[in-house]
C-alpha cells in the first residue's frame, strides 16, 4: 500500500493527492494518515505547493464524503441498511458502525460532522447517517469542509515538517486519536451527569 500511494503522489502530483483523498473517503482502508504526510514531504522537497496539496486533499475529502451523503439521502434508511447487511464488508462498513455513527450524529448534531473528520473509525461513516437524517446540505458541506481542512492541514503540515520521517506521522497521531475519542466520551459522560443532576 505504501509503495502504491507513494507512486501515485510522486507521479501524479496534486491530481494524485485529490484522487487518493477522494478514494480514502470511499474505501477507508486507504489511510489519509499516509497520503497527506507524504504530500507534505513532497511539498517540502519542492515537488508541489504545500497549500495546493492541502486544498487538493481537502477537496478530495469533501467530495468523497459527499458521495456517501448524497447516496444515503437518495437511497433512504431502510434500503441502505439492507445494502450494508449484504455488502458492507466490501466497503469496510458494518451495521453496528453505522448505528454508532448515527447515534453520535443525533446526539451532537453538526459538531459531530466536524469532529468526526478527526476520528479514524468515524471519518467516512458519519456522512451516511448525515444523509439518512437529511441534515441540510449547507450544514453538512460547511462542517465537513471545516473538519476536513483541519485534518488535512495537520497531516500535510506534519509531513512537511518531518520530511524524510513522514511515515512516523501515523504513529504520532494514533495516541492523539485516543485523546480525541477520550474527550468525546468525557464530554458525553459530563452531559449525562449534568442531565441527571438537573
Amino acid at each position: 500500500m505504501i509503495e502504491w500511494v507513494t507512486g501515485i503522489v510522486e507521479s501524479a502530483g496534486l491530481p494524485g493527492v485529490f484522487a487518493l483523498m477522494f478514494l480514502e473517503n470511499l474505501f477507508p482502508p486507504i489511510p489519509s494518515e499516509l497520503i497527506m504526510p507524504l504530500a507534505g514531504f513532497v511539498a517540502a522537497r519542492g515537488g508541489m505547493s504545500l497549500w495546493l496539496a492541502i486544498l487538493a486533499g481537502t477537496l478530495g475529502s469533501v467530495i468523497g464524503n459527499g458521495v456517501w451523503y448524497e447516496v444515503a439521502r437518495r437511497v433512504g434508511s431502510a434500503r441502505l441498511r439492507r445494502l450494508v447487511e449484504r455488502h458492507g464488508r466490501w466497503f469496510a462498513v458494518s451495521t453496528d458502525e453505522l448505528d454508532s455513527a448515527e447515534a453520535r450524529l443525533r446526539r451532537h448534531g453538526p459538531l459531530a460532522l466536524f469532529f468526526g473528520r478527526l476520528l479514524p473509525a468515524i471519518r467516512t461513516l458519519i456522512s451516511i447517517p448525515a444523509g439518512l437524517a437529511r441534515i441540510p446540505r449547507h450544514v453538512f458541506y460547511l462542517w465537513t469542509l471545516a473538519g476536513s481542512a483541519l485534518w488535512v492541514s495537520v497531516l500535510a503540515g506534519a509531513g512537511y515538517l518531518l520530511q524524510e520521517q513522514y511515515k512516523k506521522v501515523e504513529g504520532l497521531l494514533e495516541p492523539l486519536s485516543y485523546v480525541v475519542v477520550g474527550g468525546v466520551v468525557l464530554a458525553y459522560l459530563w452531559h449525562v451527569f449534568r442531565r441527571r443532576s438537573a
